[in-house]
Order: structure tokens, then C-alpha cells, then sequence
């Protein structure tokens, strides 16, 4: 199985391809999925919305478009549905610290709209181009081990459900856990409620050339804030270590690799001015948690991600395993990033009940050349339970997946009570939950 938003590597966006009303090809924002359907739907209101779900058979909401797999295909006669038409709602309440922010809204127009008020979200992805209602719902993350997912963040969520009413569903109901990370299945979210923390200050500094060999990889990502290693796999080691330090917390002991003397992208030859400032310049949370500057586009879409979810305690290890598969990683890859995830309770969040160390692949857009190599990946990681990015490219079959996640037979209940005639379930959902309608 190949397998929404990217978290790493070098993406950014304009949008979906493909307009409502337009025939012809309509594919995801890197070009290697086409769907089945011929236009992407935009509903400009509420009730537009709710009668094409209701007139609908499949129905699939595309997100950003940043999905490397067939996550977001709703299948033949089925309805793609985008958000971004729908009036934006950012309504920031400081009193409460939270925003209640439309499904439609990506994390740039989150983020100023928040700081503007002095208030934070408590991380971001590498991309701030990518959109809240469909990263959450993908488990997409930053980096820190004291940070989960983008959907630790959600303490509210609204569903439109396919008989035409909104569900409303919050952190003290036992549904819960089910409802944010949840593979758009349950219903399309036109509303998330999001906890804000104090506006925070970010200092970003880059080290280079970190060994592979005799690192104490627990020191390294545990040193600040947000850590991120970067490597080609073309030589041992790591090319590029990133720390971000929140300036209220004290200064980390860093005496490992060697400091950058100029700034840096993780992805060679690729401009280090579409970045967010790096060498130890302090700035706004939102304009230092993510890789990249949300006014630049740091890509055209020209390659396939990958993103695998282990245990933190098998760091050293698992890069052990890959560091052996440099001879083929080298010709498909373009940049690999390392990152630390907290444990959270989403049900089918990969970091899930567990500490996680998470390994990032961007590929060069080949598939062909690529797929080999995922296996080969998948293969070497398979002691240390990985589990994948749900809108990456994957080739582990559905049953290992599901026997990673405890809490799949409670999903599986959870999309027949909200979803009994099965129109938010496609092909790719129903490969994890059989028996599905």
C-alpha cells in the first residue's frame, strides 16, 4: 500500500491541483496521486456544504493536498471536497486561551492571527503552509520531547456527519481519543478548538557534522526546545543538527559537532533564505518552530515522503539499521530528518502511548526507484515496531499496521456510530478496518 500533509523535507503550497467546475486531472500537491474524481469541490457556506454531503456518496475533504497516497481518494463517483472557500473563522478567546479556528485555515493565518493576540500554540510543523483540520487529523508533529503531536493542541472538535447535523466532541467525552486523529472517517471537521499558551520567543542554532558512531542521541534531541537531525545518508553521521531554544528556558550544553558559521537548508543545494532565521537570532515562536518561512514556497512538489514512528528507546538503534542501508538510500533521497514526539492518547496518533523517535525520508519524485526502497526501510525497522505517517508513502501491509495500535477496535465502533452508511471510509481506511461499510 502506498502511503496528508507533510511534516519535513521541503514542501510547500499553493493549493490543491485541479478547481471546482474544471474537468481533467486532479491530483495531490506533489503530482504522484491523481484522483479518481474530476473536480474538487468548494463550498462557499455552511449549508452548501451540507447539502453536497448529504446528495454525496463517498466523501473525501483534500485537505492542503499534502498527502503522498491515496489517504484523501474517495473513489469512483465519489466527491472531493476542499475547504478553503468556506468564510474563515479565527476566533481567538484570551481570556480562555483558545482559538476556534475553521477546518479550511492553514498554520501561517493560525499563527499571526494568535501571536497578534500574545498567545502561542505550543509547537508547529516544519511547514506552516500545511492545514490544522488536516494535520491533526493525520497526526502530523513537530519536534521535542516534552511535545506531542499538532493534535495534543485540539480540545474541541465539530464534525458535519453525513445525515447533515454537526457533532460536537470534546476532551471530557470518551469518544474523545477517537475523533481528531481519525483519517477524515468520521465526518468533514468544520471546527477545532485549539489551547494557546503566552506568547514565547525562539532561538534557532544549527551544529553540523554530528558522528553516528559514539553520539548519545538522547542527549542530543533532549538539549532544548525542539531538536532536528539531518542527514543525506550519503556519508555516516549527520550533516546538520537544528536547536531550537525557547528563550525562557535556560541555555543547553551543546558540545557536540561543530557550530555553522552561515545559514543553512536541510536539504542540499536548496536556498538557505527560504528558511526561518537561523544563528542564535531570537524571534516569535511562529517564525522560528517551523523549518521554513511561510512566505516562501520551498519546492515545486518534486518528491515522495516517508515518515516512520518508533519507541525513543530505540533511537541509537534504528539509525544503526539505516546507516546499513546507505548504498541504497543515497540515490532516492534527498534529505532525512530526525525528530522526538511525546506520548499522547489519540488512538490512532503514531506516537500514541509511547515516547517516540520519528525518521522522516524525502525522496526524489521516482516512485518506482523509491517503493523498493521503502521495503527495504520497513524490512530493517521492523524490530522496533515502526509505525508509519498515515499521509506518507508506505508499503507495510494494513493487519501489521492495525496490530500497532490497541485501540483500532475502538475506532472501528467509534466510524459505525458516526458513519453507519460508511460515506467518510474509503479504500485506504477500510485496508486498516475491515468489514467496513
Amino acid at each position: 500500500m502506498t502511503g496528508t500533509n507533510g511534516t519535513t523535507g521541503t514542501t510547500g503550497t499553493t493549493g490543491p491541483a485541479g478547481a471546482a467546475g474544471t474537468a481533467g486531472a486532479v491530483t495531490n500537491w506533489a503530482g504522484n496521486i491523481t484522483y479518481t474524481a474530476g473536480q474538487v469541490h468548494r463550498p462557499s457556506t455552511l449549508d452548501a456544504l451540507r447539502a453536497l454531503v448529504a446528495s454525496a456518496g463517498r466523501v473525501r475533504v483534500l485537505g492542503s493536498g499534502h498527502s503522498f497516497n491515496t489517504l484523501a481518494e474517495p473513489g469512483p463517483g465519489g466527491v472531493l471536497l476542499s475547504l478553503d472557500a468556506l468564510p474563515p473563522v479565527l476566533d481567538v478567546d484570551t481570556d480562555a486561551r483558545t482559538v476556534r479556528v475553521s477546518g479550511g485555515v492553514r498554520y501561517a493565518e493560525l499563527a499571526r492571527a494568535v501571536h497578534a493576540r500574545g498567545l502561542a500554540l505550543p509547537n508547529l510543523a516544519s511547514l506552516p503552509h500545511i492545514s490544522v483540520a488536516g494535520s491533526v487529523a493525520t497526526g502530523t508533529h513537530g519536534s521535542g520531547v516534552g511535545n506531542g503531536p499538532l493534535s495534543d493542541a485540539v480540545r474541541e472538535v465539530e464534525l458535519l456527519t453525513g445525515d447533515g447535523t454537526t457533532v460536537t466532541i470534546g476532551r471530557g467525552d470518551a469518544r474523545f481519543g477517537g475523533v481528531v486523529t481519525a483519517l477524515g472517517a468520521l465526518g468533514v471537521v468544520t471546527a477545532l478548538t485549539l489551547d494557546l499558551e503566552p506568547a514565547f520567543e525562539v532561538e534557532q542554532w544549527l551544529r553540523t557534522e554530528l558522528p553516528l558512531t559514539g553520539t548519545d542521541f538522547e542527549a542530543v534531541l533532549t538539549a532544548a526546545y525542539s531538536v532536528s537531525l539531518f542527514t543525506d545518508w550519503k556519508a555516516p553521521g549527520f550533516r546538520q543538527v537544528w536547536v531550537k531554544r525557547r528563550t525562557d528556558q535556560p541555555l543547553p550544553e551543546l558540545p557536540w559537532g561543530t557550530p555553522a558559521t552561515e545559514a543553512l537548508n536541510p536539504v542540499p543545494g536548496m536556498p538557505a533564505g527560504n528558511c526561518t532565521e537561523q544563528l542564535g537570532v531570537a524571534g516569535p515562536w511562529h517564525e522560528r518552530l517551523p523549518h521554513f518561512r511561510a512566505e516562501f514556497t520551498p519546492s515545486s512538489g518534486d518528491e515522495l515522503q516517508s515518515e516512520y514512528l518508533m519507541p525513543r528507546e530505540h533511537t541509537a538503534d534504528a539509525l544503526a539499521a539505516l546507516d546499513a542501508l546507505r548504498a541504497e538510500l543515497g540515490p532516492v533521497i534527498q534529505t532525512c530528518e530526525v525528530r522526538t514526539v511525546a506520548a499522547d492518547g489519540q488512538w490512532l496518533s503514531p506516537s500514541h502511548g509511547r515516547d517516540t523517535v520519528a525518521v522522516h525520508f524525502t525522496w526524489v519524485a521516482d516512485t518506482a526507484a523509491v517503493l523498493p526502497v521503502v521495503r527495504r526501510v520497513e524490512a530493517a525497522l521492523d524490530g522496533f515496531a515502526p509505525r508509519p505517517h498515515w499521509g506518507k508513502v508506505f508499503e507495510m501491509p494494513g493487519a501489521v499496521v492495525r496490530e500497532r495500535y490497541p485501540r483500532f477496535d475502538d475506532f472501528r465502533a467509534l466510524v459505525r456510530e458516526l458513519d453507519p452508511e460508511g460515506r467518510f471510509t474509503n479504500a485506504f481506511v477500510r485496508g486498516f478496518l475491515p468489514a467496513l461499510p
